[in-house]
C-alpha cells in the first residue's frame, strides 16, 4: 500500500511540475512590464486570467465520488486530477479595452495565455515624444487544459458527517514554488428520512474550500540596444534576478450531492454554487527605460538608469474576480474491494473533467 501511495504522489507531483514549468517559462516573456507599472499590471491581469479561471475551476473539482459519508472511523485516501477547460471566448482580449495610459500605444486584439501561439500587435512606450521601448504583445500557448492534481483524505465522523482534507506540500520548481491545501465537509440529509437504510441512494450537503499559493519567477532584463547608466545600489547583472509573481488562488464549492449506490458501480452528481478568486502581487526590481533630456541642442534619448528601476511597491496588486455561479456535475465510480476508480464531468462557466484513484474503508 505504501508503494501504491508513493507512486500516486509521484504522478501528482510530476503533473504539477509539467504544468508549472510551462507556465513559468511563458512568463519569462514580460516585455510589457517595461511600461508604466499600472499598465503592466493591467496587461498581466488580462493575459493570465483564462488560466487563473481554469485553475480555480479545477480546484473545485474532485472533492467527492459518492454522496454517502463514511461511517464513524471509516476513511479513504484518494489521489486525482481535475482539468479546467478554457473556453474559446477567452483566447483573446482587446488591448484598447484595458484602460492603458496614453504613454503606452497598443490597439487591436491579442492572444491571452491560452490563445494562439503568435505574436500580438506592436506596442510602444513613449515619453516626451521619444519611444523608450517597443515590443510586441506576447504570444499565447494554444493550451486550454489546466491540470490541478490533488491528494486528499476523508474521515467519517459522528452524526452522518465526513471531514475531507487535501494537501500538497510546497514544491520548488524553476526558482519558484507552489503548494495547496483544502478542507471540505459532507453531511447526510437522507439520514433524517425514515427508512433511509432501505433506499439505494444517498443525498448529502457538501461544502469545500481550497487554496493554492505559488511563486512564479519573472524575467525582465534591460534592452542591450539602449544605453545603461546604473549606479550603486543597482547593477544590470545582479539587481534584476529577484523578480517574482506571487499568486494566491482560492476556490469555494457548496453543493447538494446525490448518488445511486449499486454493488460495484456508483452513479453520482451534484448541483450547487462555486466561486473562485485569484490575487497576484509583483515583487522585485524591474528595469524600465527613462527619458533623458540633455541641454539643447542635444536630442532627448532613452536610457536605463536608477530612475527607471521599478520595485514591487510601484506595481498595484492584481485581483482577478474569477467566475461565480452554478455548477452541475455527473460521474461514475467503480469500487473493487477497497479500490475505487472514479471520473466525472462538471458543467460551469469553465468546465472541468476529474478522475481519480483511491482506497476506501467504510
Amino acid at each position: 500500500m505504501n508503494r501504491l501511495i508513493s507512486k500516486r504522489s509521484g504522478t501528482l507531483l510530476s503533473t504539477l511540475i509539467i504544468f508549472s514549468t510551462l507556465s513559468f517559462s511563458q512568463l519569462n516573456n514580460v516585455d510589457f512590464l517595461k511600461s508604466a507599472p499600472a499598465d503592466g499590471a493591467k496587461f498581466i491581469q488580462a493575459y493570465v486570467s483564462p488560466w487563473a479561471n481554469a485553475f480555480g475551476s479545477g480546484l473545485n473539482g474532485g472533492w467527492y465520488n459518492t454522496a454517502k459519508p463514511h461511517k464513524f472511523g471509516g476513511f479513504d485516501v484518494t489521489t486525482g486530477i481535475s482539468v479546467g477547460i478554457v473556453p474559446a471566448s477567452a483566447d483573446k482580449f482587446e488591448l484598447s479595452s484595458l484602460g492603458l495610459s496614453s504613454s503606452l500605444t497598443a490597439t487591436g486584439p491579442t492572444s491571452s495565455i491560452s490563445g494562439p501561439d503568435i505574436d500580438g500587435p506592436a506596442m510602444a512606450y513613449k515619453a516626451g515624444g521619444v519611444t523608450l521601448a517597443s515590443f510586441k504583445a506576447p504570444p499565447g500557448t494554444s493550451w486550454k487544459y489546466i491540470p490541478v492534481p490533488t491528494a486528499q483524505i476523508g474521515i467519517g465522523l459522528p452524526f452522518g458527517t465526513e471531514l475531507k482534507a487535501r494537501f500538497i506540500p510546497k514544491v520548488t520548481i524553476q526558482n519558484g514554488d507552489i503548494s495547496l491545501w483544502g478542507v471540505g465537509i459532507v453531511h447526510s440529509v437522507l439520514q433524517y428520512i425514515p427508512g433511509n437504510k432501505l433506499m439505494p441512494f444517498d443525498v448529502s450537503l457538501f461544502g469545500g474550500y481550497t487554496k493554492l499559493e505559488g511563486n512564479v519567477p519573472l524575467g525582465l532584463k534591460p534592452d542591450p540596444a539602449i544605453p545603461q547608466a546604473y549606479t550603486t545600489p543597482f547593477n544590470a547583472s545582479t539587481s534584476f534576478n529577484d523578480q517574482n509573481l506571487n499568486l494566491e488562488v482560492t476556490a469555494l464549492n457548496v453543493s447538494a450531492i446525490a448518488s445511486l449506490n449499486l454493488p460495484v458501480i456508483t452513479f453520482y452528481g451534484g448541483l450547487g454554487y462555486c466561486k473562485t478568486k485569484t490575487a497576484m502581487l509583483i515583487t522585485g526590481n524591474f528595469p524600465t527605460p527613462s527619458l533623458v533630456t540633455p541641454t539643447l541642442p542635444a536630442v532627448p534619448y532613452a536610457e536605463y538608469n536608477n530612475t527607471g528601476v521599478k520595485t514591487g511597491k510601484d506595481f498595484p496588486s492584481i485581483n482577478i474576480e474569477n467566475f461565480s455561479g452554478l455548477r452541475a456535475n455527473i460521474g461514475l465510480r467503480i469500487k473493487l474491494a477497497i479500490i475505487t476508480i472514479h471520473a466525472d464531468y462538471t458543467r460551469a462557466q469553465y468546465n472541468v473533467f476529474s478522475a481519480g484513484l483511491g482506497i476506501s474503508f467504510r
